[in-house]
């Protein structure tokens, strides 16, 4: 079992008052979903089967994300570890991670993934997470500007285009917003899209998901934060929203929404959002809400940059739900492992800190 965080404080570092990950940290993370993007059980599958001819091994219409226990967690493994070696050229495992991603994501792998969401039983699996995790990955691959980085995103982008045109099929025939705090959370889903959708020039894709943002959030205010968490949340449906906002909004109007949508955050001494507690990190469920401790913590840093009052206390606030969270990432257990290092490097990396 690797060293947990809270004994290595040499993998974090603290620059302009924010947590930053280190070059040993990016090593130490890389493990995770290194020892399971090509480990195909234990899997939960999420696919209906329409007939027997699904019967069957799931790498087999999953070639490319089969490992990390489900599609999605799979898919975002994928997305971290080019984040990682991006970030920090040279890294330990470079030459583990990129033989996995080549062997992963290759032209015929990704054309196999692409027929189960034609079926028309499956055409909405992985929606909204799993959908939005693999805009992102794709974000990625448009932005690394090497060889194999420019080959892995032209074997991905068919089916970055097939999700996005799903999307906008979607978008369009959604009559009301999705507020939970787990996979289908609408807000946090967006976000991602519409990053990608930014980087990929597909204004498409980007006015669809303005309007719909502008038709669900635009006239919201008061979020209930005292509702939050949920005992099963990885996401929070107030911050969330707020986090996606910002790429919506003009900045003055971002600044009048956001004090009438979360009032909280500008108060003398912010009381919400505590951060969250977990009993039992064997739970695949309740082990969630150290996701949420570092969703909190990546919202809050983006909501931060883009408000003009309260800042330090905001981020402050952030720093707070990713130094309690940051211990737990590699606690041994699968339940959390196989997912919590994508949130951890997305919380410290993220353009949005």
């Amino acid at each position: 079992m690797p060293a947990s965080f809270a004994q290595q404080a040499y993998y974090t570092r603290k620059s302009n008052g924010l947590l930053d990950l280190t070059a040993q940290g990016a090593a130490h993370l890389a493990e995770l979903p290194l020892r399971c993007m090509q480990q195909e059980f234990p899997y939960k599958t999420g696919v209906v089967f329409s007939d027997s001819s699904l019967v069957i091994n799931p790498r087999n219409y999953h070639p490319a994300f089969y490992g990390c226990y489900d599609w999605h967690s799979s898919v975002h493994g994928h997305w971290m570890l080019v984040r990682l070696l991006k970030s920090f050229p040279g890294m330990a495992k470079e030459k583990e991670i990129i033989t996995k991603l080549s062997q992963n994501l290759t032209a015929a792998n990704i054309r196999q993934e692409q027929e189960l969401f034609k079926n028309k039983e499956n055409k909405g699996f992985e929606r909204i997470y799993g959908w939005s995790w693999l805009l992102q990955l794709q974000r990625e691959l448009l932005t690394w500007n090497t060889p194999l980085g420019k080959e892995l995103a032209a074997n991905v982008q068919p089916l970055a285009s097939q999700f996005a045109k799903s999307y906008i099929d979607f978008l369009g025939k959604l009559m009301y917003p999705i507020r939970v705090g787990e996979h289908t959370n609408l807000a946090f889903g967006l976000s991602l899209a519409w990053d990608y959708a930014v980087t990929a020039k597909d204004t498409d894709l980007q006015n669809a998901i303005r309007q719909a943002a502008i038709r669900f959030y635009a006239a919201d205010k008061n979020c209930p934060v005292a509702w939050e968490p949920g005992g099963y949340d990885f996401l929070s449906p107030c911050l969330e929203e707020a986090d996606l906002m910002w790429r919506i909004l003009p900045a003055a109007e971002y600044q009048r929404w956001i004090k009438a949508f979360l009032p909280d955050l500008f108060a003398k001494g912010i009381t919400a959002f505590k951060v969250a507690q977990v009993k039992d990190m064997t739970d695949g469920k309740l082990v969630h809400l150290y996701g949420l401790n570092l969703s909190r913590a990546w919202c809050l840093y983006g909501i931060a940059r883009h408000t003009t009052e309260n800042r330090e206390a905001i981020l402050g606030l952030a720093n707070l739900h990713l130094e309690a969270a940051i211990p737990h990432v590699a606690s041994g257990d699968y339940a959390g492992e196989h997912w919590l290092a994508s949130f951890a490097v997305y919380a410290l990396t993220t353009e949005n800190n």
